[in-house]
């Protein structure tokens, strides 16, 4: 009998510690608070402490999850963990993580690096894991860690990131499909505008030795080991590649009436506000759920669906068209059907 992957379970977790609009005008006088919000829609973002990794906020999602009762700890047969901030460069976080959750040994386990489109790309592999019989119960897992690569100095990022985890419930059913229509897109050649340029095997970070810092046209300060973002050519690559995304999954068969709501990557408002207005989507089918947590990279899709749950805006049998978008360049999109 076919099987089909459906979501049936998603929870999140953000650091304890939180950097708001009020901390970031006393370290930037130019920019004062109303100015923060209204280019970013941001009011706080959760920052993690200095001892803590992407895998402690993937762990406490995960046991959030488990501890529901939705599944059983033993029947989970895979974890996938997207992250660009793993705790080392090996082994892969996932598998440390399938040890700290007390997994099945027959459970599989890896890490992807993928960023902001990693959410749509996560549901992909689980669909093909679940359809092809490999997997049944997989738990999709998104967890970074950005403020640990981000200059305190540089306002064009800090602004916006927060760090997060989530963790997503992917299962066989006998009905569906429940989550389809993937559409993908790649362009390596954006990869130098959102990027830390050292610390890889191209460009090692030295031992015992700082990079220089410099400080460019717009007053941000950083180095080649802090995150690096143009912000206006992020902005005009998701400005053109976006929309041809998303009207390829709509065809006489699915029509854009049917969706009931869209869930982009929560980037931020002024990015989120021109992709709506560009595709022409309607206000109240729109969700935006970044003003408390940030640009969350991978877990933005999932945390904004998660609290479309929790308000009732989600309910079952609404049709959502998930579209993430972002470093690499890379982009993704597909249908959900909760």
């Amino acid at each position: 009998m076919n099987q089909f992957a459906r979501i049936t379970a998603i929870e999140y977790e953000l650091p304890e510690k939180t950097l708001s609009n009020d901390e970031l005008a006393r370290d930037f006088p130019e920019w004062n608070v109303e100015k923060i919000f209204s280019k970013t829609g941001i009011n706080v973002r959760h920052i993690v402490a200095a001892d803590e990794c992407a895998s402690d906020l993937a762990f406490r999602a995960c046991e959030k999850l488990l501890n529901s009762g939705v599944v059983e700890r033993s029947d989970i047969d895979f974890i996938m963990l997207c992250t660009q901030s793993p705790d080392y460069f090996l082994p892969a976080t996932a598998c440390i993580l399938q040890d700290r959750l007390k997994l099945s040994t027959q459970c599989g386990a890896f890490d992807y690096n993928q960023g902001c489109s990693g959410f749509i790309y996560g549901l992909g592999l689980a669909k093909g894991l679940i359809e092809t019989g490999q997997a049944k119960n997989i738990l999709l897992v998104t967890a970074e860690t950005y403020s640990k690569y981000i200059n305190p100095a540089d306002k064009s990022v800090r602004t916006l990131f927060g760090d997060a985890a989530a963790a997503t419930l992917v299962q066989a059913t006998e009905d569906g499909p429940y989550i389809d229509r993937f559409r993908y897109g790649t362009d390596g050649a954006g990869a130098k505008n959102l990027i830390v340029p050292i610390g890889g095997s191209r460009h090692p970070s030295t031992l015992n030795q700082e990079p220089d810092l410099y400080t460019d046209d717009s007053g941000n300060t950083r180095s080649d080991a802090d995150l690096y973002m143009n912000g206006s050519e992020i902005f005009e690559f998701s400005m053109t590649r976006i929309p041809q995304l998303f009207f390829s999954i709509f065809d006489q068969d699915f029509t854009l009436d049917q969706v009931d709501l869209f869930a982009f990557h929560q980037a931020n408002k002024f990015m989120l506000d021109s992709l709506r207005r560009r595709i022409k989507l309607p206000v109240d089918k729109f969700i935006a759920e970044f003003e408390h947590c940030g640009n969350t990279v991978s877990s933005s899709i999932p945390i904004a669906l998660k609290k479309s749950l929790e308000k009732g805006v989600l309910v079952e049998g609404k049709t959502v068209v998930g579209v993430g978008f972002g470093v690499g360049y890379s982009w993704a999109g597909c249908v959900i059907k909760w």
